[in-house]
């Protein structure tokens, strides 16, 4: 499992992981009151360093261009909306919840490279990561990190070519 330990002196210097472990539900109600927005903002950036850090540690990929074109296949709009189509039956009650407010989120532009509905579960599955890393629930967040990869990973598998050669 990919950690991302550097964060953690990051959160404690801002005060997040020590209110987390001190307030427990009061952190959770602080972050609650964090527009969904911001939750995906962070979201974003935190799955994409856990993708970029997975794939690096791939022998496969040689260079930064392999890199690239792959860490993009698991990034894009599509894929993080596959991801909750795939996880939202395993979510708790209160990461459904979550889902439902970055779905609903008002979006100010919309990339033409997708559609809306696609962007709208994206910024839900960006926002989830952000709202459990918020509220000190790293290990939930990299599981559910690590079962989306997974999930994509394992239907590049079955969309490859029969002999093996890379898609």
């Amino acid at each position: 499992m990919v950690r991302l330990k550097f964060f953690k002196e990051s959160a404690s210097e801002k005060g997040y992981q020590k209110e987390a472990v001190e307030e427990g539900s009061c952190q959770v109600q602080k972050v609650a009151e964090l527009s969904p927005a911001h939750w995906a903002y962070l979201g974003d950036a935190l799955y994409e360093v856990y993708v970029r850090e997975r794939l690096v540690r791939d022998p496969v990929y040689r260079n930064t261009g392999e890199l690239h074109r792959e860490a993009i296949k698991y990034v894009r709009a599509e894929a993080q909306a596959r991801i909750v189509n795939y996880l939202t039956p395993r979510l708790s009650a209160e990461e459904q919840a979550v889902i439902r407010k970055g779905r609903n989120q008002k979006c100010g532009h919309i990339p033409a490279h997708t559609n809306a509905v696609t962007y709208r579960y994206s910024t839900a599955w960006e926002g989830l990561l952000g709202y459990l890393y918020l509220t000190g629930r790293k290990e939930r967040m990299e599981e559910l990190m690590a079962a989306g990869f997974a999930y994509l990973q394992a239907e590049q598998e079955k969309a490859a070519p029969a002999d093996g050669a890379k898609v």
